[in-house]
């Protein structure tokens, strides 16, 4: 946590809360030295004071919410500032949520646990999409850019028609509005329509509010659809343990029409946003990790998967191995019969290798006519083992093509394992290679084995 604020009282007060819920925290004084703290990128939740000197809190939420680096990271805005309009400034220029001076300890709970959750969302998916490399993270935050929080599906659960209908005028000049009289329905109805939010008024009579939001979060189909409680001041216990069961947001009585406004914009967003990134990791990671031709994984992948697999190996002291493979004359298929042919031999050749190595091996293309295929938990033995039944695979029947008749093709193969605690990626891919050179030097179609 990252609490900014020009008066040093403010400072403790809010540092002694956070302290005493187990939460780290770290403070500055200014808008620039926050800044300056956020780009060292360990923040996960800012606190963020509007009324200071120089740069106020309403310009540093903003560069926050314009630099990449830190635009994910959620911003808690801290005011004495009373007016709707002020908090509905702070919701426009990015921040996540916003509290009035003096802070109410239960509302200073509630909204950091909703924003620790969103904070946990965003890195899952920012981690997710750092596997795919760099291209996934672009296409998300492009999609971050063009996602709109207007025309958004909304229905209101309400018993008060009166209540209700009042929170469909504020919304219905942007929005699509359902009213749903029965709480009972709730789970049903959202499950069988298109929402993207749901406001859920306290004041159901009979029916608890909360049960009726658990029912739309334990369902598969909802369980990531916002949520926004409408409260009394009295409601204030309920809202934190709604706000612990998966609650969004919620907006206290009498309802303000800017502030909800704002607060429905910002949870439409960030579902559309949630929905375009989920989309974009699914087909992003698939073109980031694999090779278009054969289908194996690239390069890319294996360097990355590579470093991980030796680093478990050498922690656990468990064997692994190498197996780099290089298809013989190869330039040849593609110089006499085409790059058609030489395509078609090559995705032939990554369908043996797949049927010859092991469920718990990892083939890649490694360039060309070059593939290389992870083994853990693999002693020399083993890895021969595999790395003959492969280039036997290849060698005992021809590839068919377009051509005349099939094509003899063979393969040499270069072992190397993790012989020590010192060896890295580089060192084991440098022996792989020793041990095809080797083979190529000594004949072809064989497996070599190179020890450190």
């Amino acid at each position: 946590m990252l609490i900014v604020d020009d008066i040093p009282t403010n400072v403790r007060l809010l540092e002694a809360r956070l302290s005493a819920e187990y939460y780290d925290v770290v403070t500055a004084s200014s808008g620039p030295e926050a800044l300056d703290i956020c780009a060292q990128g360990d923040i996960d939740i800012i606190l963020l004071d509007v009324m200071m000197p120089g740069m106020d809190g309403f310009e540093v939420c903003s560069r926050l919410k314009a630099n990449r680096k830190t635009s994910h990271i959620p911003v808690l805005m801290v005011t004495a500032l009373d007016q709707p309009s002020d908090r509905v400034h702070g919701l426009d220029v990015g921040a996540d949520d916003f509290l009035t001076k003096p802070v109410d300890d239960v509302q200073l709970m509630a909204r950091v646990k909703s924003l620790v959750r969103l904070k946990a969302l965003t890195d899952e998916l920012r981690a997710r999409a750092l596997t795919g490399q760099e291209i996934a993270i672009e296409d998300a935050m492009r999609a971050m850019d063009a996602v709109s929080s207007e025309d958004g599906s909304i229905l209101v659960v309400d018993i008060d028609p009166r209540q209700a209908e009042r929170i469909r005028g504020y919304l219905a000049g942007g929005h699509r509005i359902d009213v749903l009289s029965n709480p009972a329905d709730a789970a049903m109805a959202v499950s069988g329509g298109d929402y993207e939010l749901v406001i859920v008024s306290m004041a159901l009579g009979d029916f608890d509010p909360l049960r009726v939001c658990s029912q739309m979060r334990t369902a598969e189909l909802t369980r990531t659809l916002p949520i926004i409680l409408i409260a009394e001041d009295d409601d204030k216990p309920r809202v934190v343990r709604g706000l612990d069961l998966g609650v969004n947001d919620f907006i206290m009585r009498p309802v303000e029409r800017n502030e909800l406004l704002a607060r429905v914009r910002t949870q439409i967003k960030r579902q559309r946003y949630a929905a375009e990134l989920r989309q974009s990791v699914t087909n992003t990671l698939a073109l980031a990790v694999t090779d278009e031709l054969t289908g194996l994984y690239n390069r890319r992948y294996f360097d990355r998967h590579l470093s991980l697999m030796l680093e478990k190996a050498q922690e656990q002291a468990r064997d692994m191995a190498v197996m780099l493979i290089d298809m013989d004359f190869f330039k040849s298929v593609n110089d006499t019969h085409g790059h058609d042919i030489g395509d078609s031999v090559l995705r032939e050749f990554s369908d043996r290798l797949r049927r010859n190595i092991r469920g718990v091996d990892l083939a890649c293309r490694f360039g060309g006519e070059e593939f290389v295929v992870l083994m853990p938990d693999t002693d020399w033995r083993q890895a021969q083992g595999v790395a003959e039944r492969v280039r036997q695979a290849v060698a005992e029947r021809g590839f068919g093509t377009n051509a005349s008749r099939p094509l003899a093709i063979t393969v040499s193969v270069g072992l190397a394992l993790n012989d020590s605690d010192t060896d890295t990626p580089e060192v084991m891919l440098k022996r792989a290679d020793v041990a095809l050179y080797r083979a190529k030097r000594e004949g072809r179609n064989r497996v070599v084995f190179d020890a450190a």
